[in-house]
């Protein structure tokens, strides 16, 4: 039964990480809040987490994987160049401060009282910026300017903080510059291929110590349930946003901030 547990634990781990990481709910933060809950909180828990995420990069690039095959074979077009260059600049600022900054976030982050204040602050964040939006002038993703994608890999650095949401942070943002909701979450999505391969891969690279078989196989069952439950989650936000805004998302936040906030204190 313990055996049965454990297993259980992981698909559960692996469908949160699935279900949220697209989201503006933050997955790294009910990663970690859910990971407490179920006394999973050593370093090798921690490396789980980042690296599981893997099953959701994957997810997108399967559904994106006739624009990413057709930007591979056209390399020298213009749209496949600028896409490029915009991925890039929007990459850029979350891998420098993330290097910069990774031990302290690993040591002092990765807590549920951080990540409850972040996911109310990014709640209120998220109905404020929603009221507040400009109307959109960009809604193709493939017209967003190189100045437009790196302001938005600015906002993609406040999601350094457990529990803001890199999706929430760069949908949001993307908007508030001008960019149509359907638009900004493929940039989103798109975006999180290099942010998320570069995040897990150097985790991996730093506590490869604690990469036992066990844990392999661990990570090796999350991520494939990370996959499937990634892929509805795309499919179905893409639906939602062509009708509906992001409202309902933020107050989410604040009441799921809010219980986080009594349960652990």
């Amino acid at each position: 039964m313990p055996e049965l547990n454990r297993w259980a634990e992981i698909v559960l781990l692996g469908a949160v990480e699935g279900i949220t990481e697209f989201l503006p709910v933050s997955s790294t933060g009910h990663l970690i809040v859910a990971s407490h809950l179920l006394g999973k909180t050593g370093d090798a828990d921690k490396l789980f987490e980042v690296v599981v995420q893997l099953g959701a990069v994957f997810a997108v690039c399967y559904e994106y994987r006739r624009r990413l095959l057709n930007m591979a074979k056209n390399l020298g077009g213009e749209t496949s160049r600028r896409m490029l260059l915009n991925l890039f600049l929007a990459f850029l600022p979350a891998a420098v401060l993330g290097l910069l900054l990774y031990p302290f976030i690993k040591e002092y982050l990765f807590s549920p009282q951080t990540v409850a204040a972040a996911l109310i602050l990014g709640g209120v964040a998220i109905i404020a910026a929603e009221k507040k939006k400009p109307a959109p002038r960009i809604l193709e993703v493939d017209n967003i300017r190189p100045k437009d994608a790196l302001a938005v890999g600015f906002c993609q650095t406040l999601a350094l903080f457990p529990g803001v949401s890199r999706a929430g942070a760069t949908i949001i943002g993307a908007m508030l510059f001008g960019v149509g909701r359907k638009a900004a979450a493929e940039f989103s999505f798109l975006l999180a291929l290099p942010t998320m391969f570069a995040a897990a891969g150097y985790d991996l690279f730093k506590n490869r110590e604690l990469l036992t078989f066990d844990l392999a196989a661990e990570i090796a069952a999350g991520f494939a349930v990370s996959f499937f439950a990634a892929l509805l989650a795309v499919r179905l936000l893409l639906r939602y946003v062509s009708r509906h805004d992001f409202t309902p998302f933020g107050w989410y936040r604040i009441v799921f901030g809010t219980a986080v906030l009594a349960v652990f204190y």
